[in-house]
């Protein structure tokens, strides 16, 4: 049996090419921690809305097309 350092189980921050173990770090870095996951969780959800309007917009335009093959053009 094998006993594993506390810190094989420790949370790890990669930041500019360092690990650090988050455990170990001064509570205020962990609170800037927290908020750039919840910026990151904030970004990929509104990219995610995005991707979704760009794909309804792709939509309507699609259909306006199909409506459009019977109407003449003024010029």
């Amino acid at each position: 049996m094998t006993s594993s350092s506390p810190q094989e189980n420790s949370p790890i921050l990669t930041f500019n090419g360092k690990k650090y173990n988050i455990n170990s770090l001064s509570e205020d870095n962990k609170k800037l921690i927290e908020g750039l996951n919840i910026a990151n969780a904030q970004i990929r959800m509104q990219e995610d809305s995005l991707k979704l309007m760009i794909l309804g917009r792709s939509s309507l335009i699609n259909k306006l097309k199909d409506n459009m093959i019977d109407v003449d053009p003024i010029d």
